[in-house]
Formats: structure tokens, C-alpha cells, sequence
């Protein structure tokens, strides 16, 4: 795992499990893994859009066709 997914990761418990991450329930870990992976698909959206150099409507942006297929609203 490189330092950014850790980043992520980290921001991803202290918002979610603030409290403590070493005894989560079942609702904790599927919140966790939800939040995790849309903090991912957001990254990923952001790195799209520097690739983009002619913005029109924002239609067919990589960006929103990774944000679409995870289900993830801007």
C-alpha cells in the first residue's frame, strides 16, 4: 500500500470511526469500506481531469464516467 492509499485510509477512520477503529461492528467496516472507496473513486475522478485539456460541457470527462460507474456524485 503506497503513502497515499494510507492517506486515504486514514482520513477514511477518522471520519467515519473516530472514536476507535479497533472494534468495529459489521455497520462500521461496510460504512469504512464505502467512504474508503469513494474517497478513491475521487482521486481517481481528480487525476482524470488533469488529462483534460479542451472542457466543453463536462459530459464525457473520464472524471464522470469513473464517478458514474461507482455510482459517486460530485
Amino acid at each position: 500500500m503506497n503513502q497515499r492509499i494510507r492517506e486515504l485510509a486514514g482520513r477514511a477512520l477518522d471520519k467515519v470511526v473516530p472514536y476507535t477503529w479497533t472494534t468495529l461492528d459489521y455497520d462500521e467496516i461496510q460504512k469504512l469500506q464505502e467512504y474508503f472507496a469513494e474517497l478513491i473513486v475521487r482521486e481517481c475522478s481528480r487525476i482524470a481531469d488533469d488529462w483534460v485539456n479542451d472542457k466543453d460541457d463536462g459530459k464525457n470527462y473520464p472524471s464522470e464516467v469513473i464517478k458514474k460507474h461507482f455510482g459517486v456524485e460530485r
